[in-house]
């Protein structure tokens, strides 16, 4: 009896996983099954909304080139959050031991962030050209708040009596920031980072679409020029699925570092 119970036990994490994404599941495969339906009886063109099963064929036909097509994207992503993230968390340091330079940079961040990145991104193409770099900018651009912002609040949130505590143990202002308000930052900056991750590949992607050869955000542009609407499905089916693997990706490290009960945000 005692084995049995300990296999129900074993498996309760992978049935509660389950029982948390069938909702969301059993409501995206309703979605396909209408929209088939749908297009098939009203007769829709296919250029103006293909069926799923349209779809389906050309992710097949070309599935190898968008999983390459997808893979420069999630290079500019991945380059351009590390960088962003890099940059936010030194600047969030900074801010908390130094308020003058946070009061001086705290606003210029906020007003980077509001300008629309889709015009930012023409002016990055003509000053850095259509490589790889202008991805990789405005990809960290688009990271670079939201992870400023979360990790200065979680180097603060540091409990008076921690502080007080390394005080009178006369701990130097490095002791104080690695063995106090860095763990206690840590589920902010991960709560951060999950964001940033998905953000990370629409900066990419909308780098894309201002000049490139190359990308899953080539293949969107290219394929609204033709009016291929099929591969324009596939091509956002694609991207969408690369930002949830990254998403994931993040969300497995912070399960993996932030392992003891109570660690991790509350989503």
């Amino acid at each position: 009896m005692m084995a049995n119970h300990d296999n129900v036990k074993k498996k309760s994490p992978i049935i509660h996983t389950l029982s948390e994404w069938f909702p969301a599941i059993l409501l995206f495969l309703g979605t396909i099954v209408l929209w088939q339906i749908l297009v098939t009886v009203l007769k829709v063109p296919r250029y103006v909304l293909p069926s799923p099963l349209n779809i389906l064929e050309i992710i097949i036909k070309r599935g190898i080139d968008l999983v390459i097509q997808v893979g420069w994207t999630m290079l500019e992503a991945i380059m351009g959050f590390a960088l962003g993230a890099g940059v936010a968390f030194i600047a969030a340091s900074i801010f908390v031991h130094v308020r003058l330079i946070e009061r001086s940079m705290l606003p210029w961040a906020i007003v980077l962030e509001t300008v629309p990145i889709v015009a930012i991104a023409p002016l990055l193409t003509i000053w850095l050209g259509f490589g790889l770099a202008p991805k990789v900018v405005i990809a960290a651009i688009v990271c670079f708040f939201p992870v400023l912002v979360n990790t200065t609040r979680g180097l603060r949130s540091v409990a008076p009596q921690a502080l007080e505590l390394m005080h009178l143990l006369s701990a130097s202002r490095w002791q104080v920031y690695f063995r106090v308000r860095l763990p206690s930052a840590t589920p902010f900056i991960f709560s951060a980072l999950k964001v940033a991750s998905s953000l990370s590949v629409i900066g990419a992607i909308v780098a894309e679409f201002t000049g490139a050869d190359r990308g899953i955000g080539y293949v969107v542009v290219s394929a609204s020029y033709r009016l291929d609407t099929a591969l324009l499905f596939a091509g956002i089916t694609f991207s969408s699925l690369a930002g949830v693997v990254f998403y994931q990706i993040i969300s497995g490290l912070e399960r993996l570092i932030l392992y003891w009960p109570g660690a991790r945000l509350p989503e």
